[in-house]
């Protein structure tokens, strides 16, 4: 995976990879600028910056940046709100010499911060890429997608070499380019991963989106006492009932601990949401005792868990259970 960053060598105003990582000081408008060859990752990247709260601008005429960033209209815009733009060799008129002019120019005003981020990637990589899409690359017309992406290469690299940051994005994957955008623009203190516990009944079906469904069917029901029907997994007598299970310590433990590994985790890849389900037959009792103590488990991990029960509501267990176990 080549996660090199090129800015230090070969960035042309010199401003560290980092710094333009930083969120826009006293009141700038904070722009930065994506391009590269395509294939190489813009639209990725975009995308992964929209995520993180930036406004995104693709494939845009870069012949109208100015009036896109006039005094005037930066003036009504929310300023802590970062734009991006991204745009490439497809553009009419593409000029790599009248671009760094222009970018030059926007950079010397005071009410902007403007960085320039140029994603590369080996022509060997790109020709693979386009041979799986099946695109033809704009600049070969009737020739290999080789001679095109070369000439692109030649036509871009003025830009490449003015370039705040130049990320190589050869050896990455989707996901392995996006955790590289969010390490480098992600707000200093990210949103954390939102996680949803639910419980529910197999008897009404499978909840349409969980991540992790688990099955709670295997514990002693309290479905089967008549004192303990009426109440639910919210009740203390149920709750005690339930943990008298042998099978239930060991059982939570280990479902409370790989939950402990895997959040994290899901949140390191920038997954915003994780929905985790706990289900039983009428989605009454064990299921819902099972996702109020998960819900605890995780808060005193850190975690802030929404808590749902889907049937807690619903009419009484016994006209849904039935004979089942």
């Amino acid at each position: 995976m080549s996660a090199e960053s090129e800015s230090d060598s070969e960035g042309g105003s010199g401003r560290d990879s980092r710094e333009a990582g930083q969120c826009a000081v006293d009141g700038r408008q904070r722009v930065l600028l994506v391009t590269g060859l395509l294939g190489a990752g813009k639209s990725t990247v975009l995308k992964v910056l929209e995520d993180l709260g930036w406004e995104t601008i693709d494939n845009f005429p870069i012949r109208l940046l100015e009036q896109l960033v006039s005094p005037k209209d930066n003036a009504q815009r929310d300023t802590r709100v970062p734009l991006a733009i991204g745009f490439d060799s497809r553009t009419r008129g593409f000029d790599p010499h009248r671009i760094i002019e222009r970018v030059k120019a926007l950079s010397g005003r005071a009410d902007l911060e403007v960085t320039t981020l140029f994603l590369d990637c080996s022509g060997q990589e790109l020709e693979r890429r386009y041979n799986e899409t099946r695109r033809r690359h704009p600049m070969a017309s009737d020739m290999p997608a080789s001679s095109g992406i070369a000439a692109e290469r030649e036509l871009l690299e003025p830009l490449r070499r003015w370039a705040d940051m130049v990320v190589v994005t050869t050896d990455f994957t989707a996901n392995q380019l996006q955790q590289v955008i969010r390490e480098r623009f992600a707000p200093e203190t990210p949103p954390r991963l939102t996680v949803t516990l639910s419980s529910f009944g197999f008897s009404r079906g499978m909840p349409p989106v969980a991540d992790l469904v688990f099955d709670m069917r295997f514990l002693d029901n309290p479905h089967w006492d008549p004192v303990l029907r009426p109440l639910t997994g919210q009740d203390a007598a149920v709750g005690e009932y339930i943990s008298r299970d042998p099978a239930y310590g060991e059982a939570f433990a280990r479902i409370r601990d790989l939950l402990l590994l895997l959040l994290p985790r899901y949140e390191a890849q920038g997954k915003p949401y994780v929905h985790v389900a706990f289900g039983c037959t009428g989605g009454r009792h064990r299921s819902v005792f099972v996702a109020e103590q998960m819900a605890a488990a995780l808060r005193e991990a850190g975690f802030s868990p929404t808590l749902l029960h889907r049937n807690l509501s619903a009419r009484a267990a016994d006209l849904v259970e039935g004979g089942k176990s």
